[in-house]
């Protein structure tokens, strides 16, 4: 193989493939980036990564000199095409080396066996096609409120529903939950599934692909533990694997109907949130307290440090104090594309729903449940 292409593109390609690379894998080859040029490849070269669970590949326009296939350790070229100077890099197979030239820098890493390398997974047919900055403004919205905890794998995923030219996107990690409607295109009109997707892989995909107006994506519901997702924009795709379990059956969490609701500025609420989380420690709540008056907010108390703030609002409702833990009603704040904030409630110990503006359809397509904390009386 022997290849010249442009550094800044094929940095930020390398760097993207490489980055579902594990940092110690159990199989050194599943450490590697797969670089194939001409042949199946096209005219150009295509870059592939995968774990056995999320597959990554970027292809580009490069002046191939010869054609080939090689595997060679991704996150080390990562490194290396990052660092090289602005100059193109020439890439050369050297019997079981591999040469990285550019300008007066030189590099040779050694290749992994390339025959052991399992083989990617197919991008399913495509299901349809959704707005990339609609999809990753969606999906990081949601994804806040996923698990972290991967003794509960069904926890850290997103639940993407479909039902014709809606797409519903919900987490939850039982603390909080998040659901987001929007709209989409998709190739049956009638078409209806639901999948369970890992929420880290479908952010960072989300958030990474978006170099075209449109995102396809493309579902493969397959037996257990065969359900396939794949997103692709422009000249990169990836695929995941589907988690498989039973997700919690969140609508039911959603109340329908509310005894008490506060507009406020979400902007100012964030930043008097955070102000007064300050004294609070790591595991302590912030009190809530909504009147006509408007809000007040505080923290600490006793032999510790205390604050409070006073926030305007328009309040409807009987009064009540409610608790939360500062950091996910944050994120909650923080997921809101609108400048205000209505929180709903039912009772100060029940969970308070936080959505934005309206949509078109006189609706939010954006709900943040939040459990309150209970207060030691």
């Amino acid at each position: 193989m022997r290849i010249r292409v442009e550094r800044d593109a094929f940095a930020d390609a390398v760097a993207w493939a490489s980055r579902i690379l594990p940092q110690k894998a159990a199989l050194p080859v599943l450490s590697g980036l797969r670089i194939d040029a001409g042949g199946d490849a096209g005219p150009g070269v295509r870059l592939s990564g995968f774990d056995y669970e999320v597959s990554a590949q970027a292809s580009l326009d490069v002046t191939v000199a010869e054609g080939g296939s090689v595997l060679v350790p991704g996150r080390l070229l990562a490194e290396i095409t990052r660092s090289l100077p602005p100059s193109p890099i020439d890439l050369a197979t050297d019997g079981t080396r591999v040469v990285v030239s550019c300008g007066s820098s030189r590099f040779t890493l050694p290749t992994l066996p390339l025959e052991e390398y399992p083989t990617l997974p197919d991008m399913p047919a495509v299901s349809g096609t959704v707005g990339t900055d609609a999809f990753a403004a969606a999906v990081a919205a949601v994804a806040v409120a996923a698990g972290r905890d991967d003794a509960l794998p069904v926890l850290t995923g997103i639940r993407v529903e479909i039902d014709g030219e809606q797409m519903t996107l919900a987490a939850t990690d039982r603390y909080r939950l998040a659901v987001r409607t929007l709209r989409w295109q998709p190739e049956e009109p009638s078409m209806q599934a639901t999948a369970l997707v890992p929420a880290r892989t479908l952010a960072e995909a989300a958030k990474s692909l978006t170099s075209g107006a449109q995102l396809s994506l493309a579902l493969s519901m397959g037996g257990t533990g065969e359900g396939l997702i794949g997103l692709a924009g422009g000249d990169r795709s990836t695929t995941s694997r589907l988690l498989d379990g039973e997700f919690p059956k969140y609508r039911s969490l959603l109340p329908e109907t509310s005894t008490a609701t506060a507009s406020v500025d979400s902007g100012a609420l964030t930043d008097a949130v955070r102000r007064v989380a300050l004294v609070a420690s790591r595991t302590s709540p912030i009190r809530l307290s909504f009147s006509a008056e408007g809000i007040e907010l505080e923290a600490g108390g006793l032999d510790d440090a205390a604050a409070t703030e006073s926030l305007p609002a328009e309040f409807e409702g009987e009064a009540l104090s409610i608790a939360f833990n500062p950091t996910y009603l944050l994120d909650g704040l923080g997921s809101l594309d609108s400048d205000a904030a209505t929180l709903s409630f039912t009772g100060p110990t029940k969970p308070a729903v936080l959505t934005g503006k309206s949509n078109g359809d006189g609706g939010s397509d954006h709900k943040y449940l939040l459990m309150p904390v209970r207060l030691a009386s």
